[in-house]
């Protein structure tokens, strides 16, 4: 199985975690004429900036953060193979706003209180009639989508049972992970 294919079987188990347009840019990836794919790509800076904010949605604890199962890469990868202009452009926006406010100069209290008046802003704007994906909302999806199709994260996540047997209802222990078929 090829990992977009992967991916796309995630998303569905997932249900609504993802928007449409998510699910609907791994489908028509294939379809090369509908990007443009020389015009999205980020500065050494704005990767630095989109590692954080990955790291503060996923955060290292006693399993693997973001930056450690390839999310930030994975993020670039998917908006350039995978979304069209306006995607592009509302990410970009989102990008240098927060390269403009300085991000990465903020202590984490300050970041975290930035991206929650960040994700304020994007429910106003989902709410307007948006069209496209807005920043925020790509970058919540992306790095859930890219933490939770890496090994490091499903890892991390479930218990992972390489040949399972007979498929039954399993009562989970205290802190036990869910299983991974």
């Amino acid at each position: 199985m090829h990992r977009r294919d992967a991916i796309k079987k995630v998303a569905l188990l997932l249900g609504g975690a993802f928007s449409a347009p998510t699910l609907l840019a791994m489908n028509r990836w294939e379809q090369v004429a509908l990007f443009d794919e020389s015009n999205f790509t980020l500065t050494d800076l704005q990767r630095k900036i989109v590692a954080e904010i990955a790291e503060l949605i996923l955060p290292k604890t006693s399993t693997a953060g973001a930056k450690e199962a390839g999310v930030p890469a994975f993020i670039e990868m998917m908006l350039k193979d995978c979304y069209a202009k306006p995607e592009h452009l509302s990410f970009m926006e989102g990008i240098a706003a927060l390269e403009q406010d300085k991000f990465l100069e903020m202590t984490a209290t300050v970041q975290t209180e930035r991206l929650k008046k960040v994700e304020a802003e994007t429910k106003t704007l989902m709410k307007s009639g948006f069209k496209g994906v807005p920043f925020w909302r790509l970058m919540k999806e992306l790095t859930l989508l890219g933490y939770f199709t890496s090994e490091v994260g499903v890892k991390s996540s479930f218990e992972y049972v390489q040949i399972p047997s007979k498929f039954e209802l399993t009562k989970l222990k205290p802190n036990q992970k869910a299983y991974a078929y």
